[in-house]
């Protein structure tokens, strides 16, 4: 068995991309978003990509560097509030967006990583969410049936990973990366932490390796905080 630990992320995703595939990119808002695989997509030049993500990082970074190099055709995603550009283009008819509440935009994940094609939720009913999609009655409740989905690729980010691409994530970092890893054709995880599999604690694992076909341990990760509010100091406020 050839192993699963690659140098770099442009060598971890070699021979993986395409134009107008789907991409699935974990993260929440710029918390454990795979920031070195999202900049080796950009430099591949890769484009009319679809991404599944819960929304386009910001200006600058994240995701938000492939709206700059205009490689993104389509978002499907739950929150934009953060990223100018993304407005600006969806305004002007150059990108697509799909809109999803978050949770069923979470759910439509698990639900293809689960091999389950479709689902009813509540969630949507009565509104444009609702529009050109079957609605049925159940107990007298009205739903709305949403499609799953399934990606051509998965790119996550964990806390740590071993060699056998198991995989534990760090508080939000675990929105996510954890249904996105086991919802795509190949998955590419990049971690800060790459160790043996005896260094791990089986109890303690959240994806297991099985859903991982490549890993990459991170050079730097940035961690940017996407909106930066503080307080005065209680002492120095007195």
């Amino acid at each position: 068995m050839s192993s699963k630990v690659y140098p770099d992320a442009k060598a971890a995703l070699e021979g993986l991309l395409f134009d107008d595939m789907t991409v699935l990119a974990g993260g929440f808002g710029l918390c454990g978003i795979p920031e070195h695989l999202i900049a080796a997509i950009r430099d591949s030049g890769v484009k009319g990509l679809t991404i599944v993500s819960n929304n386009c990082g910001i200006d600058g970074f994240g995701l938000g560097i492939l709206l700059e190099t205009r490689q993104i055709r389509k978002m499907v995603s739950s929150y934009v509030g953060e990223n100018k550009l993304f407005e600006q283009l969806y305004l002007s008819g150059e990108l697509e967006l799909e809109f999803n509440p978050q949770g069923t935009l979470a759910e439509r994940i698990r639900a293809g990583g689960a091999g389950i094609p479709a689902f009813f939720t509540k969630t949507g009913f009565g509104t444009v969410i609702a529009e050109g999609k079957e609605t049925r009655e159940f107990d007298g409740e009205h739903y709305v049936m949403e499609r799953g989905i399934v990606g051509d690729l998965a790119i996550v980010k964990a806390w740590k990973g071993d060699t056998e691409g198991n995989l534990i994530y760090r508080k939000t970092a675990r929105n996510f990366n954890p249904m996105m890893a086991t919802a795509a054709k190949v998955t590419v995880a990049e971690v800060e932490h790459l160790v043996d599999p005896s260094d791990m604690d089986p109890d303690q694992i959240h994806t297991p390796g099985i859903f991982v076909q490549r890993i990459l341990k991170g050079a730097h990760f940035e961690k940017r905080i996407e909106r930066r509010t503080t307080r005065p100091h209680p002492e120095k406020a007195a």
